[in-house]
This record gives structure tokens, sequence and C-alpha cells, in this order.
């Protein structure tokens, strides 16, 4: 199925283990292996209008070539579609072609996919397999493993969904080279994640060059970030599948990030990466408030950032600057609330995040109301 230079990673969560594997041209062989971890021999293929021009007949094909009967559905693009409707069409849509508790949902797509697929899959028939087909550098370094699934609600982003392992992860680095730059660089966000959270030495390597080599699509530069990414997130999944603790830490930069979101509109001005490269600039901003982190390694954070070519501070909406009061609000409807209490993730530095529960709302909104004030 995979090429000779492809790498496996395996998520250990007993009975429902899954491999995660890297490489460039996966999806021509891709049905040989989705066939292995299904339990009948239909397929149900989600990916959206973006996406289906380009794989949709690679997948389907692969699939049909290994045995399967293969049903799909094309959603439209962008966070939009994480929605009410759009998850009752898509249920609509499998069940008018009588899948089964054997059917096999693929998610092919970015982060939006995976999210909608993988949530519809955990609540047809009350729980049918899925594996995600992951199209987007985002995607494949973040959303695609560790189980999240759900949609955006007026209240907030995802909001709603469920904790629903896929049974394969199929990451095509081939697949990246039809993406938009901003696309790629939202990607990068979730790279740089990892590092500022407790990997110094992929930080050091992103600040050295890495990272233009990332932007730039060179491939062993991208499979070393996507299985640095990768093997970070399943070790954090597998001590702490449900977020009850350390798992809470990959949300560094999305407390902020989501909010400003869920301020300038779902599918807005701010890609899904682009926000956590904000929020993460804002978070640091707030631990060197709080006098938990040195001004030097929040300063290189906004610089490294910013020289690939990611949004460092919030932007205008309408022409005007987003309300900072309106964020703190948008922020106490976060998942992460405990208590009345938002749970942030801060740092004492770069790869020392912690999470921190006592934080003072009005330093919060100090920090805020400074950062929407700033214009590049």
């Amino acid at each position: 199925m995979s090429p000779a230079s492809s790498q496996t990673l395996r998520v250990d969560l007993g009975d429902r283990s899954y491999d995660i594997v890297i490489g460039s041209g996966l999806l021509a062989g891709c049905g040989e292996a989705i066939r292995a971890v299904s339990r009948g021999k239909r397929a149900f293929i989600v990916t959206d209008d973006n996406v289906a021009p380009h794989y949709l007949d690679i997948v389907r094909t692969s699939l049909e070539q290994a045995g399967m009967r293969v049903d799909h559905a094309i959603m439209p693009a962008g966070e939009q579609a994480k929605s009410w409707d759009n998850l009752g069409r898509l249920l609509d849509a499998m069940l008018a072609v009588r899948s089964e508790r054997k059917t096999m949902v693929v998610a092919l797509g970015g982060g939006v996919i995976g999210d909608l697929a993988g949530f519809a899959a955990s609540i047809l028939l009350r729980g049918v397999d899925f594996v995600q087909v992951p199209t987007t550098l985002l995607s494949q370094v973040d959303s695609s493993v560790g189980g999240k699934t759900g949609i955006n609600v007026t209240q907030g982003k995802n909001l709603v969904g469920t904790f629903y392992q896929p049974r394969l992860v199929l990451a095509d680095t081939a697949v990246l080279r039809t993406l938009p730059v901003r696309e790629v660089l939202a990607g990068y966000a979730e790279v740089a994640k990892y590092g500022l959270i407790d990997d110094p030495h992929l930080w050091d390597w992103l600040e050295s060059g890495g990272g233009a080599a990332i932007a730039r699509l060179d491939e062993q530069a991208l499979q070393r970030a996507i299985l640095a990414s990768c093997t970070a997130k399943a070790r954090v999944v597998a001590s702490d599948e449900r977020e009850s603790g350390v798992r809470a830490l990959l949300n560094l930069g999305h407390t902020f990030g989501h909010a400003l979101e869920a301020e300038g509109g779902y599918g807005g001005p701010l890609l899904h990466g682009e926000a956590v490269a904000v929020g993460m600039v804002m978070a640091f901003d707030l631990s060197v408030a709080m006098g938990l982190c040195p001004p030097a390694d929040a300063a290189r954070v906004r610089a490294h950032l910013a020289a690939v070519g990611l949004p460092v501070v919030p932007p205008q909406v309408n022409g005007q600057p987003m309300n900072a009061e309106r964020l703190l609000a948008h922020m106490a409807s976060d998942k992460k609330v405990s208590d009345g209490k938002v749970t942030f993730v801060l740092a004492h530095g770069i790869g020392q995040s912690i999470l921190c529960r006592d934080v003072d709302p009005p330093q919060v909104l100090q920090v805020l109301q400074q950062a929407v004030t700033v214009t590049t």
C-alpha cells in the first residue's frame, strides 16, 4: 500500500489503538489499507467541494479496487460546514444509501471534514468506524489524530461533539502541494505549537531553518514535522484521551484563538491555524504579564511566527478592531471552563507550557485590549 519511504506511528489506546501512516503518494493505494481495518465491504467518503476535484476519484478507485462498494457526499468547503444543518444533511445522505454498521466512513479533507465526518460516524447507527485521510498540513499534524470530533454552534467552536477515535490515519504529504501557501502556514502554526508546549529542540529546528523548509514543502522537512507532531500528540492522547489533565496542554493558543474565530465569524478573516498563531502570541504575552515567562521568549515567539508569514495580532473586522470585552466573553464559553473558571495554557518559557486556572480576568482583558489596538 505505502511507498518504502513512509513511516508508521502507533497510537496506543488498547483495543482502540490505530496507526498513523505518513508518506508521499499514499492515496493511490489507500483502498488496501482501509479495507484491512474495515469490518465490512462498504465505504462512504465524506469530502468537500475543494478536495473532491483533486482526490475523490483517486480514493474511490482505490477503494473499489480493494473490493469495496463506495458512496460519497460532497460538503461545502470552509468552517461553516461544521453546522447542525450540514451534519443533518450528511447523516441523511448516509442513511439514503442504507449505510450499515459495518460501513467505513472515510474523511477525505482537512480538519473541518475530519471533525464533521468523525462526529457523523460517532452517532450514525450509534457508531460506525471511520478513517482519517487528512489533506491539509493542519489536519495531518493535529486534528486528524486524537479522536476529537464536533461542530460549531452559535455559542462557540466545537462545543458539540464526541471523543471518537479513527481506525486509521493516512497522511499523504503529496497532497499538500495543491494547497495555497496560506493554508500551509496555517498548518505550520500547529507544528510550532508542539515545540512551544514541551519540545524546545523542535522549536530550535523550526527557527534555524526547518520552518522555511516546511513553507516551501520540502519533503524531508514535512515528514519530520508531521512525525514529530503526531508523536507528541499520540503520547499525550494515550495518557489522557478525554482531556481531563495533560491533554489540555495541546490547546496552547486555542482559548484565545477560538475567541478570535467566534468574534470574526467562522470562515471570516482568520483561518483556524492563523487564529492559533495569534492566540499563542497572546498566551505568551499573558504569561509575561503574570511574571511566569521571560519577555525574551515571548519576543522569540512573535518574531518567528511573523517571519514565516503568520499573523501575530488580531485582524480588524469590517475596518474596526475586535472588541476586547466580547473576546473575553467568548472565552467564558470555552469547553475548558470548570466551576466558572477558564483554564489557560500559559508558559514558563519556550517548551515549558503549563495549565493555569488562577488567572485574573482583568489581566486577560488588558492583554486583549493591548492586542486589538496593535496594527500591522
